[in-house]
């Protein structure tokens, strides 16, 4: 295993296992003793979005200034504040709950930011020959730490101790830093931050990722809703389907992530993820029956598996010499497109129904299908 590989990919499960608590959480802050309202919960997502989209804007100016191992570290140090944060706010209650929480969430978002730039740009670096398989598993390893996150920290829930978990994700995240690190190549030397390695060529990826989220999150943050409140199925149905869009999309990226190009060529499959959502937005809102629906929202996550982590590489294949600007240029794109899905669909609501809005979704896929048949043509040398 090359070094710096074990550092890479422990980052990016405590990425996930992190970025999780908050909305895992989401009864507890709730419920007694902190009786937060429904107001304050949500405000909670505001500074994490905004943290992200900032911080991973200025990802390049920073790695330009303090290097490949200084961002890295820079990213671990922030999400263990955010994770000491967590840690304390058990024993807050009211406004004092409050604050903590907001500059737990602000921190977050920072972390999320710098260390995903970092880490996106590292795993293509690491294997360059094979840089779109490294990217799309360290995409994996992230997708499945948000899905076992809630687990453990549902259990300690239920022996009043749920800040054990962000404990020793805080301890995890310290520890990190002093893992082996990858020496800094001529690459990562070579790059440019700031404003100077912005390119307009890096504008449709971006795009790509934007609309790629906003399906993301429309999945995602209302497939629940669609099946407890549209359908009136049990509650359990919906929290089955929900785990399984995330399950679904995890599985997609290793499946695929793992599988040679000879077997099936990443290009394809990059044009196939969009037709495989619209397919899904038009399926979904004629089903009724809670098997049916858990099935297409499964397969609505094997859709969006790849989209993302391969446009991530496609792009920063496309600028090696920016390649840390480009990663986080993504990231921020993903957290924006994430918000307008997930926050967006509730006041359209008021205008059509979720199911007219799904149908009307499918039109995403053409935007979607270019940028992919655009961002994955082969770079000129």
């Amino acid at each position: 295993m090359k070094t710096g590989t074990g550092a890479v990919f422990s980052a990016g499960f405590l990425q996930g296992a992190a970025f999780v608590l908050i909305p895992a959480l989401g009864a507890t802050l709730r419920g007694v003793p902190y009786d937060l309202s429904n107001t304050a919960y949500g405000l909670l997502y505001f500074p994490e979005i905004l943290g992200a989209v900032l911080a991973a804007l200025g990802a390049g100016a920073v790695q330009r200034r303090l290097g490949a191992r200084g961002l890295f570290r820079l990213g671990a140090f922030v999400n263990a504040a955010a994770m000491a944060g967590l840690t304390v706010a058990y024993f807050a209650t009211g406004p004092l709950l409050l604050a903590v929480l907001l500059a737990e969430t602000l921190l977050l978002g920072v972390g999320f930011g710098l260390t995903n730039a970092a880490i996106n740009r590292a795993a293509s670096l690491l294997f360059a020959g094979a840089a779109v398989a490294a990217v799309t598993l360290l995409n994996a390893v992230i997708g499945g730490a948000t899905a076992v996150s809630p687990v453990l920290l549902h259990g300690l829930s239920q022996l009043g101790a749920w800040n054990v978990w962000p404990g020793i994700l805080l301890l995890l995240w310290l520890v990190l830093p002093w893992l082996p690190l990858a020496a800094e190549g001529d690459a990562e030397r070579r790059e440019r931050g700031g404003l100077g390695a912005w390119r307009r060529s890096m504008l449709p990826f971006a795009l790509g990722v934007l609309i790629y989220a906003v399906c993301e999150g429309s999945f995602g943050s209302w497939a629940d809703v669609l099946m407890t409140v549209d359908r009136h199925l049990p509650a359990a149905s919906g929290a089955l389907a929900l785990s399984l869009f995330w399950g679904g999309m995890t599985l997609a990226r290793f499946v695929l992530g793992a599988l040679p190009n000879d077997w099936l060529p990443r290009r394809l499959t990059f044009l196939l993820s969009p037709v495989g959502m619209a397919a899904c937005f038009l399926v979904i809102p004629q089903l009724a029956s809670a098997t049916a629906l858990v099935l297409a929202f499964t397969l609505a996550g094997v859709s969006c598996g790849i989209y993302y982590p391969y446009s991530m590489s496609y792009g920063i294949a496309a600028h090696p010499e920016e390649g840390t600007q480009m990663a986080g240029l993504l990231v921020g794109a993903l957290m924006v497109g994430e918000g307008l899905g997930s926050s967006g669909l509730g006041p359209l609501q008021s205008w059509l129904p979720l199911d007219q809005i799904y149908r009307l979704s499918a039109l995403w896929a053409l935007p979607l299908v270019y940028f992919a048949w655009r961002n994955s043509r082969p770079t000129r040398p």
